[in-house]
């Protein structure tokens, strides 16, 4: 899972502090940790170890919420697990028809061919 990001958003104000609307942006990282960025006059940052300890502090009862910016991706498998389909037909590795360098006659490829070594 990569890291998401998100907006708290309030509709009421019981604190008097922070007003209403988007009051912060916050990122949630894949192991569920929340850093989360104040807006306003008085901007600060702070990390979280989730997102519930953030609402159960500024949510005030249900008059802040979170409003996703992206999605919640499906967690990928492993790239291990479909080595055999690493390579499509558009990236086919086919070895070479020989090793002369049809360019230049008879001379070989790679370290051997090269000018400056011989």
């Amino acid at each position: 899972m990569r890291p998401r990001t998100f907006e708290l958003v309030r509709y009421r104000d019981p604190s008097g502090v922070s007003g209403t609307g988007v009051v912060a942006e916050g990122c949630e990282f894949s192991d569920g940790s929340v850093a989360l960025r104040w807006c306003g006059d008085n901007p600060a940052t702070a990390v979280w170890p989730n997102l519930h300890s953030v609402l159960a502090v500024h949510g005030h009862h249900g008059a802040t919420e979170v409003r996703w910016i992206e999605p919640q991706q499906a967690a990928r498998p492993h790239p291990a697990a479909d080595i055999d389909h690493l390579f499509d037909e558009l990236h086919e590795i086919r070895p070479p028809a020989s090793i002369a360098d049809p360019s230049t006659g008879s001379h070989a490829r790679g370290w051997a061919g090269a000018r400056h070594l011989r």
